[in-house]
């Protein structure tokens, strides 16, 4: 019976085998996906900021167009 419960153990030492390494491909996988989302938030964060730093100068621009405007206002 020795024979019999080592093969049991084989069996079962299979089954944790394969169930670790399906955990491990579904974490590979869910850390690859992981990956290209952040690499996406990097690449839409690094987009918002630059309009971000655009909109900034044509404020500023506006800004001074305005204060020429009102400086050639006549003072009442």
């Amino acid at each position: 019976m020795t024979g019999h419960r080592g093969a049991s153990n084989m069996t079962r030492m299979d089954t944790d085998l394969a169930l670790l390494e399906q955990k491990l491909a579904t974490l590979i996988a869910h850390t690859r996906a992981l990956r290209a989302a952040n690499e996406s938030l990097r690449h839409d964060l690094a987009v918002a900021i630059e309009r971000n730093r655009e909109m900034n100068i044509k404020v500023q621009q506006a800004g001074a167009r305005l204060d020429a405007l009102i400086a050639r206002m006549p003072s009442e």
